[in-house]
């Protein structure tokens, strides 16, 4: 463990007191003596506990409205000397420093302030100077002083203090170091972002909560999500959440947000094998089974409403990984839960997605804007001298949001709010027709009446030449290419409509 180095005196400058009571009567109790500012130190004596204040200590009042009351040699000299340093400990005895060996020091919220919408002047003001000095001078001299930089660490302070007194060994003072340093790193972050906006003049994350994965892709790869996933689920039953679930469950949600009445998908590798609309939570199950009831197994399920124990009685007749949604009857769960590894998540908010969407990528990170655009009835262009009916425009549009979330290239066959089938990540358009045709036959589809969504343009009369043999009688797709004539032109000889939205949906 290494030796062991005594608290004598503490720093405490904090923003959050919750949790602060219990560990100043521990480290009083262990003769350790107290420094601080403003409201801390009225804190802490009102708890019953002598403390300095930093004033007296440096001979200087707060000034400047507050801006400025612990940046002065005595404090981060005090932090900062090396105790096994020769001229440092001279030089302390010359000017009068006394050490500090624990450092409790939050930031100001600076995040939840810009997040509350507040003014510039108050964000500002938010902007923690003394603080993240503290925080920095006290990681950076780990080897005799112990950094609390936030109020996640009171817990493991106090039991540290607990199990070994006021000591702690070198090994402590470094785990905790590095977790200031993880919380410096965010603060700076969130102020770039603050001050950067749209610029995009460089990339700047922090992420403070890690979840390490079962495996990452595959089993011999390491996998850590950093977020916050307990902020948007409850897990109410299964097994750990794996790499490969956290993709589906990203894209399952994307999806079904998409849809305000009742709808239910089953998704497999990211892509909607089975979806439809219905009125009825049974009925809307029975058909997103029906698009594919084959690469349903195993897949990850999610709907917008709550699950009923008729609908969990049917579902449990499949293995699947995962069922995401915002509410369960007790009738359900029951049902749901004879599978100890089944994942059951309710959702606790839809919440707002990143604007920004990035994967790291050959040796540096890409980002682009994630794809919000949602199309309604009046965004679609008449492209033939027929026009959808008000059946087929609802189907298009249906269909729209399906491709929108599937690889490229995509088509998805839709009829009636249902997914007939879909082709999905083939190097051609053609293939990706051809795919979702055949596997909508497959399981028995007529196709006499559906409608054809395309992710990007048809560069050649193909495709629908092929779909309107398939008796598909509605295209909707993004237009631009030189050839569109050619492709309206089969249209309008073969009594189909279509419409674009100018609107590209491709997805890698």
């Amino acid at each position: 463990m290494g030796t062991y180095k005594t608290i004598r005196r503490a720093l405490i400058s904090v923003y959050y007191k919750d949790g602060l009571d219990d560990i100043i009567k521990n480290l009083y109790e262990k003769g350790v003596r107290f420094v601080s500012t403003g409201g801390t130190k009225e804190f802490i004596e009102s708890s019953g506990f002598p403390c300095e204040a930093v004033e007296s200590l440096t001979g200087y009042p707060s000034i400047f409205g507050g801006r400025v009351k612990t940046l002065h040699p005595k404090i981060f000299g005090g932090i900062l000397s090396r105790r096994d340093n020769k001229s440092d400990e001279e030089e302390k005895r010359q000017y009068g420093i006394p050490d500090i060996d624990l450092v409790i020091v939050d930031l100001y919220p600076f995040g939840e302030t810009v997040a509350s919408g507040a003014g510039d002047s108050d964000i500002i003001e938010k902007i923690d100077i003394g603080g993240i000095s503290l925080i920095r001078a006290a990681a950076k001299n780990y080897e005799d002083v112990l950094i609390v930089a936030s109020r996640n660490q009171y817990g493991p302070l106090l039991r540290l203090l607990k199990e070994n007194g006021a000591q702690t060994t070198r090994e402590e003072r470094r785990r905790f170091a590095g977790e200031a340093f993880a919380v410096t790193s965010a603060y700076d972050s969130a102020i770039f972002n603050y001050f950067d906006k749209d610029d995009g003049s460089a990339f700047r994350l922090a992420a403070d909560r890690a979840y390490t994965m079962r495996y990452g892709e595959n089993p011999h790869q390491k996998g850590v999500f950093y977020g916050d996933f307990d902020a948007l689920f409850e897990k109410l039953h299964g097994k750990d959440i794996s790499y490969n679930n956290l993709l589906d469950i990203d894209s399952a949600v994307t999806l079904i947000d998409e849809f305000g009445e009742l709808t239910f998908a089953i998704l497999k590798h990211n892509n909607a094998c089975g979806i439809a609309s219905r009125p009825a939570m049974s009925e809307a199950w029975r058909d997103a089974l029906a698009g594919d009831p084959v690469s349903a197994f195993g897949g990850i399920l999610a709907t917008n409403g709550t699950v009923d124990g008729e609908t969990a009685e049917e579902i449990n007749k499949i293995f699947f990984e995962a069922i995401i949604a915002p509410g369960y009857t007790d009738g359900a769960l029951t049902a749901l839960m004879q599978k100890k590894n089944r994942i059951i998540l309710k959702r606790k908010t839809s919440g707002d997605a990143p604007a920004g969407q990035f994967r790291s990528l050959l040796n540096g990170v890409l980002v682009q804007e994630r794809d919000l655009s949602i199309q309604t009835p009046a965004d679609l262009v008449p492209m033939t001298k027929k026009a959808p009916s008000e059946a087929e425009i609802t189907d298009l549009l249906f269909a729209n949001k399906l491709v929108k979330h599937s690889k490229s290239n995509a088509i998805t066959l839709v009829r009636n709010k249902q997914l007939c089938a879909s082709g999905i990540g083939q190097t051609s358009r053609v293939d990706a027709l051809k795919q979702a045709i055949e596997k909508a036959r497959s399981f028995n589809f007529d196709l006499r009446g559906a409608v054809m969504a395309s992710d990007a343009f048809f560069p050649f009369p193909d495709c629908v030449e092929i779909a309107g043999e398939a008796g598909i009688t509605a295209v909707i797709q993004p237009g631009g290419s030189i050839n569109d004539k050619l492709s309206v032109a089969y249209c309008d000889g073969h009594g189909m409509s279509m419409v674009k939205t100018d609107i590209r949906h491709f997805k890698h």
